[in-house]
């Protein structure tokens, strides 16, 4: 594995809270808040590309596993800091700590776990399938 990627790594990204970000739209609830489909999709996000910026050409990351807390409302309009840290490297397993925040209140919390792939192996064993 990449020596750069280690613990205490962090990423942090700001989204806007759009339309199409909202529980009404992707049809996971009825209001115009921050769906937490969308929450999840920024801290995926977040920690994607805080790997993509250590991997080495050919080589990507796929999302495992989430386990997330969505704290609190967020209207549309929002911005909102999604933060990812790696917590623990165990061979091509990443796991990481990941945060939603809206201003100052912390909005979601919980763990995310990737895995390191070769593309072009990965993608082989896809189209097998």
């Amino acid at each position: 594995m990449t020596p750069s990627l280690t613990p205490g790594l962090r990423r942090e990204d700001l989204h806007l809270v759009l339309l199409e970000h909202t529980a009404a739209h992707l049809g996971s609830g009825d209001l115009r808040v921050l769906a937490t489909p969308s929450m999840i999709l920024f801290m995926e996000r977040a920690a994607r590309q805080l790997l993509a910026e250590h991997l080495p050409p050919g080589f990507s990351s796929v999302g495992a596993r989430v386990d997330v807390r969505h704290l609190a409302p967020s209207p549309v309009g929002a911005t909102i800091r999604a933060v990812a840290e790696i917590t623990e490297v165990n061979g091509h397993k990443i796991t990481f700590t990941v945060e939603a925040w809206e201003g100052e209140k912390q909005i979601g919390a919980g763990t995310h776990w990737r895995v390191v792939v070769d593309e072009e192996r990965f993608l082989k064993g896809v189209e097998q399938k």
